[in-house]
């Protein structure tokens, strides 16, 4: 069997971080089984959807390199779930109820104040064929609930383990709006189904909602159909303070955690140990992450999103990059002798530029001690240069001026870069030159 994930974003707003870990999760599990990951765009909410939000999520899920085997919207199969509620109707698991919001949160305050659980008291299926006509010529148009069965609901879920609900705990689903609109319930399931999807991996908010599904898997399948697949939820991520994480949280949305200059590679290695026991390790590549991944290793305690956290992993990636994975998105004029110099001093890749300048020219030096600045300039040895230039010259200074430590690197280090940090200058020294190096310790902009 080839197995086969959805990833179901509503385009409502953009994917913040829990979203991507979920997109990336399934898109993991899958291709370490060689499976098919499909992208399912759920835009039934109209009020809300906009394409815009979709193209925005599928940029995102791009970036991070989650591309898709094969790609549904549900927009566009309204008629299959139109088809598949007349064929519960039929098998009367479907039932028209014509309560109103308000006559349902009246029900609800008063089964709570009984000490009672909220559960629709199936009132609607009571009602005669002149109930229902009255209602309607008053205006009134039904939304249709899901009959659930009574008993065990169980499943044995690939993170939480053995799960069980009583379908009498439950309350029956809206599948159907007054206006006819299906809702997620059904809407997913249908498409599980005629899409063959054979693992649902999903936040465990979606817990309550597996069981009723479980059995609108069973009901549609009894029609022919389909059959339930495996389930596994994901204990949802918090944010560092523990607050909860929505769409609304800017800061944590793809978007800005893009233009902020992480590299994709950092957030998919985060998310994919982030509540786990595994060590958070950079990796260079989707593959190699794809190579170490294990569903099982999913707990169930709740992990929080550390931007801390997040920051240093970018600085440990790209100190291990290869120059050939960056050379495209580097500055003309970097080469990979550059790139070895100045990556172990990175945050974000767009630090780069800034030593490119640096190392060839113009730069602004900060000269603290004429004499002695000329003094080492008289002390340059002759090119070529290498990685052993820099200890040989100040040793040479140091025995000249009498300097040392701090007093002799830095009045160097400031002349030659106009910076009083960066990467070591043993490495800096070469791709600077003689000619630039002496008119910097010279007080020109070179």
């Amino acid at each position: 069997m080839t197995f086969k994930v959805r990833f179901a974003p509503s385009p409502t707003g953009l994917l913040h971080v829990g979203n991507a870990r979920q997109a990336l999760v399934n898109w993991l599990f899958v291709r370490a089984q060689g499976g098919h990951f499909l992208l399912r765009i759920d835009d039934t909410d109209t009020e809300r959807s906009t394409p815009a939000f979709a193209a925005a999520i599928e940029a995102d899920l791009t970036w991070l390199g989650l591309t898709w085997d094969e790609k549904a919207v549900q927009s566009e199969r309204l008629e299959r779930y139109a088809a598949a509620a007349e064929r519960l109707k039929a098998a009367g698991r479907l039932y028209a109820c014509y309560e109103t919001p308000e006559e349902l949160g009246l029900k609800r305050k008063v089964a709570l104040a009984a000490g009672r659980p909220p559960i629709y008291d199936r009132a609607a299926l009571s009602l005669s064929d002149a109930d229902k006509a009255k209602l309607e010529a008053e205006g009134r148009r039904p939304h249709w609930r899901f009959k659930l069965v009574q008993g065990e609901i169980a499943w044995e879920d690939l993170i939480r383990g053995p799960v069980s609900f009583q379908g009498e705990n439950l309350s029956d689903p809206v599948l159907l709006r007054e206006d006819g609109r299906p809702l997620y319930t059904l809407t997913s399931v249908v498409d599980d189904i005629e899409l063959a999807v054979t693992h649902v991996l999903r936040g465990e908010d979606h817990v309550a909602n597996t069981a009723v599904q479980v059995q609108l898997f069973q009901a549609l399948a009894q029609n022919g159909i389909g059959y339930v697949p495996a389930f596994g939820h994901l204990s949802l991520i918090a944010g560092a303070g523990g607050e909860a994480l929505s769409k609304r949280l800017g800061s944590l949305s793809l978007a800005s955690l893009r233009e902020s200059g992480l590299e994709a590679m950092t957030i998919n290695s985060y998310l994919a140990r982030l509540g786990t026991p595994d060590p958070i390790e950079p990796f260079a590549d989707l593959e190699a992450l794809a190579d170490t991944f294990d569903i099982t290793r999913f707990g169930r305690a709740t992990p929080k999103f550390d931007p801390a956290e997040l920051e240093h992993l970018n600085a440990r990636l790209l100190h291990g990059l290869p120059f050939e994975a960056v050379a495209g998105r580097l500055p003309a004029g970097f080469d990979a002798e550059l790139w070895a110099a100045v990556r172990p001093n990175l945050s974000r890749l767009a630090e780069a530029e800034a030593w490119l300048a640096i190392c060839r020219g113009p730069v602004i030096p900060q000269i603290e001690d004429a004499a002695f600045a000329a003094a080492a300039a008289d002390l340059l040895p002759p090119e070529p240069w290498d990685d052993a230039t820099w200890s040989t010259w100040t040793g040479a200074v140091k025995d000249a001026t009498g300097r040392k430590g701090k007093a002799l690197f830095m009045p160097l280090r400031l002349a030659l870069t106009g910076l009083d940090h960066g990467p070591e200058l043993k490495a800096l020294l070469p791709l600077i030159g003689r000619e630039r190096a002496a008119q910097r310790l010279a007080g020109k902009t070179a």
